[in-house]
């Protein structure tokens, strides 16, 4: 059976007649849960990445750190990876770098955004943007680093011109419609305000695109997504604000109660596919026992019953 490699799966998703889902994580480990549950991709968010190493989203991460992250991502992990890759880290010149770190580190694809570095969360006040021209410029030098390494590496151009300084729908869309026009696979509006606006910039571009629903009350539904013509139901911070709000939440119960918080804690969780452990199941534990038992010597594997545990693969 021939293996689709994760650039082409990618771009088939984008490329396909329905819209797909796109959990955003923050790490190895929950990537590895969304494809526990049966999504089709992942997302590597920029801001997640820069809240795991303890910064604000406003450009203090490096290209070796986002790339290293998303890597990570992408070996812990059989579904096609799309990461965030903030402003490129750079020019065009240093665009192509970007692109090639990302294409080598196994990443299917890569959002490069128009904002003026230091850049920040599409969604806090104090944006502002580069030149069209400049931006169209590191476009194509992303197109020319993937033609070169994987034509199939997905490049999304993402216009930040609807909220930020100088801009507003109609920047956007003339911005939307010239990175289209300058190759890009998918064309990414961030911060739509509406429905309407949306169907504005489907109408403005052809092709595979992508947008965040947080600035819309309520957030549309994936079945009106789909119906305006978008490509995914992109959610990046799905896999981590849940946990993170649950883990506040109880390291507050603890500090109140005690040992009274985790003991209740354990009684609702019992039997969840993760809890006491059961982690390890999910990381791979049991295939590292296998392997042992085909690569090492028999006498190696007494350890097991001659030790203790709460777990044993």
């Amino acid at each position: 059976m021939t293996t689709i490699r994760p650039t082409t799966r990618l771009k088939q998703l984008f490329q396909g007649p329905r819209l797909f889902v796109l959990p955003g994580v923050c790490n190895a480990l929950q990537a590895r849960m969304v494809e526990a549950l049966g999504y089709e991709a992942v997302y590597v968010s920029g801001g997640l990445t820069s809240a795991q190493y303890g910064f604000p989203d406003v450009g203090l991460t490096t290209m070796t750190e986002v790339v290293a992250n998303a890597g990570y991502v992408a070996a812990a992990t059989t579904l096609p990876v799309l990461s965030d890759a903030d402003t490129g880290y750079g020019n065009a010149i240093n665009v192509r770098r970007t692109v090639q770190a990302f294409i080598r580190a196994g990443v299917a694809g890569v959002h490069i955004e128009d904002q003026l570095a230091p850049k920040r969360c599409g969604f806090v006040t104090g944006k502002q943007l580069i030149p069209l021209e400049e931006a169209v410029g590191k476009y194509r030098a992303a197109l020319d680093a993937r033609d070169e390494l994987d034509p199939d590496f997905v490049i999304v151009a993402r216009t930040d011109a609807r909220t930020a300084a100088g801009g507003g729908l109609e920047e956007a869309l003339r911005r939307a419609k010239a990175y289209k026009e300058a190759g890009a696979d998918v064309v990414y509006f961030e911060g739509p305000q509406s429905l309407d606006e949306l169907r504005l910039a489907r109408a403005a571009v052809s092709g595979p695109l992508m947008c965040t629903g947080s600035a819309m009350e309520p957030h549309p539904s994936l079945e009106e997504l789909e119906a305006i013509g978008v490509s995914v139901g992109f959610f990046p911070g799905l896999a981590s604000e849940p946990g993170v709000l649950a883990s506040w939440d109880f390291l507050a119960d603890f500090k109140k109660r005690g040992m009274d918080a985790l003991r209740e804690f354990r009684a609702r969780t019992r039997g969840h596919p993760l809890s006491r452990f059961k982690l390890n199941d999910l990381l791979g534990t049991p295939q590292v026992r296998a392997m042992e038992e085909k690569y090492l010597p028999p006498e190696e594997m007494q350890k097991y019953q001659g030790s203790q545990g709460i777990y044993t693969p």
